[in-house]
This record gives C-alpha cells, structure tokens and sequence, in this order.
C-alpha cells in the first residue's frame, strides 16, 4: 500500500511540473507559472543625477550659499557681506536678481535663477551724472546710480494701487513718477499716520524711502518705497540718502 501511494506522488509531480513548462512554453511567465516562483527582489531607486545642484532658500547656509552672494555682490545686488547665510539680505538680493531677470520672483535658488546669475542682468540707469536714486516702479527695484553708472541694486516695495482710510480720507496707495530730492530725514523709527518708518527719507511729503520688516517682491505700500532695515541701515551708514540727494522714480 505505501509503495502504490508514493508511486501516486511521483506521478502527481511530474504532472505538475509539465504544466508549469507547458506554461512557460506557450506564453512566457503565466500567472500561475510565476506564483509558483519565489518573487524577486524591487528593483533599487534610481540614483540621483551628477551635478545636480540643491535648491537654495532662506535658512540654508554653506558654502554654495556663499557662492551665490559673491555671484550676486559681483553684479552689483545688494546684500552686505557674503557670509554664506542665507538671510533677509540674501532673499532680498535674490529677488531683485530675478525681478531683473524677468522670472519667477519667489526668493529660492532654482535652475532658472541659476541661469539668471549665469547671465548676469543689470538694470539701466536713466540719469546720467552725479549720484542718483532711480525707483523702477515696472520692476520694483531701487538702484544706486552714480555718473549714470548703476552701482548697487536693491529689491523694493512701492505703492500698491489700492484704496485705503487714513484720517478720514480715502486714498490710493499710488508711489508718483517724476525727479524729487530729499529734504527730510529721521535716524530712527518715525510714527506716522500709518505705522512706523526706520530711518526715513522723505522726498515728497510724506512719501519716504525707508527700511520696514516686509518688503515683499510685489508692491505692497501705501506708496512710499521700502526697503528692508538692513539695506536702509547700509543706506544711511554710506552716504547715499543724504538731504539733497536726487531722487527719480519712474
């Protein structure tokens, strides 16, 4: 009985295994044919492509930060010294690179802004002699020109076009066009009307450049032109917004 059993088994076995073949045979791995395998292990992540350089944005720090600033300080962006960390000076000066450039103005190192610092765009000056303030509403950028040179290039806020209430009036956020000098200045926070202005320059009235701690890549002002404290800060500490000093906003 046992030896008519096993002789059961073998031919069993063998039949199984000729239609597992069979199967192979007829259509490659059929369903059934590649359950009765053990599967095979997933297949590895695909490495990272060589050279791809990292996105860069507010926080980050090292040496491709400073790479970036001296790239930037050597176009004329300003953002002080180039100590390989990336703060406000930094996505202040990035913007201005990209509101230059025409892209994207979102404050991150990315392949277009790569592009853009391969490039090197540089604004032109309007004035043509003595040392000059220029706003540039289209692009929102407010550039140290001397000799109708542009030296230096720092990202601003203007006026943002919409309507606002100020001591009973209603007004639009309007940052004017035209040649102003400055006549005013207050080396500290001046309250106004309409909040606080670090070390303002007036010009037109009440219209000042003047650090703030948002200055946006985006008009956003009730027209006065901001810039942020550490760039007002460099600003006052170099002479360049001194009474008298010529101011064109176009």
């Amino acid at each position: 009985m046992e030896a008519h059993k096993s002789g059961i088994r073998v031919h069993c076995m063998r039949i199984a295994a000729c239609v597992a073949l069979a199967a192979v045979t007829a259509g490659g791995w059929s369903a059934a044919a590649h359950a009765a395998t053990t599967p095979s292990a997933a297949p590895p992540a695909a490495p990272a492509q060589s050279g791809e350089q990292p996105l860069l944005s507010r926080g980050d720090s090292g040496p491709e930060v400073r790479e970036v600033e001296r790239r930037l300080k050597e176009l004329g962006y300003w953002l002080g010294p180039a100590d390989g960390e990336f703060d406000v000076r930094t996505s202040q000066a990035v913007f201005a690179l990209q509101k230059a450039a025409g892209i994207g103005r979102d404050g991150i190192v990315g392949p277009n802004t790569r592009a853009a610092l391969a490039e090197g765009p540089r604004p032109a000056a309007s004035s043509s002699s003595g040392e000059v303030i220029e706003v540039d509403l289209d692009r929102q950028l407010l550039l140290v020109v001397r000799d109708g040179e542009v030296r230096h290039i720092l990202n601003t806020s203007t006026g943002s076009g919409a309507t606002y209430t100020s001591e009973g009036q209603t007004k639009v956020a309007v940052t004017p066009t035209g040649e102003y000098g400055i006549f005013r200045r207050v080396d500290g926070w001046d309250d106004g009307p309409l909040g606080s202005l670090y070390r303002p320059v007036y010009f037109n009235g009440g219209i000042a450049v003047h650090g703030y701690s948002s200055v946006p890549p985006y008009p956003a002002s009730h027209g006065c032109v901001r810039v942020s404290i550490p760039a007002m800060d460099w600003l006052w500490t170099n002479g360049h917004a001194t009474n008298g000093t010529p101011i064109v906003v176009r």
